[in-house]
């Protein structure tokens, strides 16, 4: 008489955890995600065509009274990014290719940008996304790279290479890996500390080859494998610029500004402050949806702002 009771609590149990897991919410996105222990969560995965947590689908704005608008949560943003590349593993001294100095080139390029302004109308506790990042150049360890599948040892990565970490705990430390994808996601960011100081960081698998992360650009002069990194870079820097904590703004579903316009591109290119070109797809804004000025996500949400105005600097 106690096996239908048993095999009841079992289904009651499953149910559970499969409605958790997949709720699309901001929590339950990155308990999927995060190793055992005290590891920093993954936050603004950048999941690969073909899989997503139905963000978007969950969430959509079907005219009722619910909203698609991101909201905020308390927490810190970046006023002033003071950002840095890392690459790591032993084939970024010998097959790099074109990607460190195209990166380098995407990162100076970032700052005071109109794609960089896609982000600065959101305020936090600390102050407002401000115009200007600092880029402060790459670093290359060639010792055996990790996964990012364990959030701590890109974290410890980040720890070790650095050194002193930005002492306004604006830092941003980008990781590029030379290990091809393993699992649904492209990257993602997080954040952690170095010595007590705060640090956001970020992780991205080499790209080379991933029609899964592969934007399909047509800018003349770059590499597959630089293309791909360059519009998921755009996603997570757009994204631990107003969500460094996960404390910061992402929307009822749990969806951060570059999850918001994940894979949606509303022009072939976009022009950076130093004149580079690239494929980045856009990122979300309140604003911009609010007052129907945006561009459509592939929920048909016009929030998504592209910030290709020719490249002019708009803050001189």
């Amino acid at each position: 008489m106690k096996r239908p009771l048993v095999i009841l609590a079992i289904l009651s149990i499953a149910l559970t955890f499969s409605q958790r897991a997949f709720s699309g919410g901001h929590s339950s996105v990155e308990d999927l995600s995060r190793p055992a222990g005290n590891a920093p969560p993954m936050l603004g995965i950048h999941w690969a065509r073909g899989f997503n947590p139905s963000y978007l689908q969950q969430h959509a704005h079907k005219g009722g009274s619910s909203s698609p608008d991101m909201t905020y949560h308390g927490g810190k943003i970046l006023t002033t990014p003071v950002i840095q590349s890392i690459f790591w593993g032993a084939s970024w001294r010998t097959s790099a290719g074109d990607k460190i100095t195209g990166l380098d080139s995407w990162y100076t390029g970032f700052d005071n940008s109109y794609y960089a302004a896609t982000s600065d109308e959101y305020t936090g506790s600390n102050g407002t996304v401000g115009p200007h990042t600092t880029y402060n150049g790459n670093i290359v360890d060639t010792s055996r790279a990790a996964s990012g599948n364990n959030t701590s040892s890109i974290l410890a990565e980040v720890c070790k290479v650095i050194g002193s970490p930005d002492p306004s705990g604006n830092g941003y430390y980008a990781v590029y890996v030379d290990l091809p994808r393993k699992g649904s996601y492209c990257a993602y960011h997080s954040w952690g500390s170095c010595g007590g100081v705060p640090v956001q960081f970020a992780f991205f698998w080499k790209l080379d080859g991933d029609a899964g992360c592969d934007p399909n650009s047509t800018v003349a002069g770059e590499s597959e494998g630089l293309a791909a990194l360059a519009n998921v870079s755009g996603h997570e820097l757009s994204e631990a610029r107003t969500d460094p904590t996960g404390a910061g703004w992402y929307d009822s579903g749990g969806a951060e500004n570059g999850d918001k316009c994940v894979w949606t591109f509303n022009v072939p290119s976009v022009t950076l402050s130093n004149g580079s070109q690239w494929k980045i797809q856009g990122e979300w804004s309140n604003q911009a949806y609010d007052g129907r000025t945006g561009y459509p996500n592939s929920a048909g949400q016009d929030g998504c702002l592209d910030g290709d105005t020719g490249g002019e600097p708009p803050n001189p």
